[in-house]
């Protein structure tokens, strides 16, 4: 077994969508970023590269590359699996904490697990998606970002 980490965080801003497991949410803000800057993606992308010492998000897919803009970060995630799937890698479980003051993600969490689930080529059952706030604290508190602390297991 192998586990690895991942972390992602991004602004809000006006005049972008607010995508969070592939999940179009409704918000006045969206964040910012090269991709859809979906944060959940990011770092459960992260966690799995993490997890099968392949480095990070930014090495296989450059910010610096126009074939990334505004592209579905459910599409990272996807070749992201298969990265570790050519390594001979299984993964067993994903584990996600959303941290995010506002909007209301529980009505969307069922639908981010499924998205998720899909992109790896896993059950739903092993995708677990969270949400927080900081109780008003730090750059989350504040609404001025959104902010994902994930995990992954991977089977050699």
């Amino acid at each position: 077994m192998r586990i690895g980490q991942g972390f992602d965080a991004h602004r809000l801003v006006p005049g972008r969508a607010l995508v969070l497991g592939g999940v179009t949410i409704e918000h006045h803000l969206g964040l910012l970023g090269h991709s859809d800057a979906d944060v959940l993606c990011h770092a459960l992308a992260d966690a799995l590269l993490g997890a099968a010492a392949l480095g990070d998000l930014g090495r296989h897919f450059p910010d610096s590359d126009p074939a990334y803009k505004d592209v579905s970060s459910l599409l990272l995630l996807q070749k992201t699996a298969a990265l570790l799937q050519e390594k001979g890698l299984k993964i067993a479980n994903l584990d996600a904490t959303v941290t995010a003051q506002e909007p209301r993600l529980a009505p969307y969490i069922a639908l981010m697990r499924e998205n998720i689930a899909a992109a790896c080529g896993i059950e739903t059952g092993r995708v677990s998606v969270k949400a927080t706030t900081t109780e008003g604290l730090g750059f989350t508190g504040r609404g001025e970002g959104i902010a994902v602390f994930a995990c992954a297991l991977v089977e050699d």
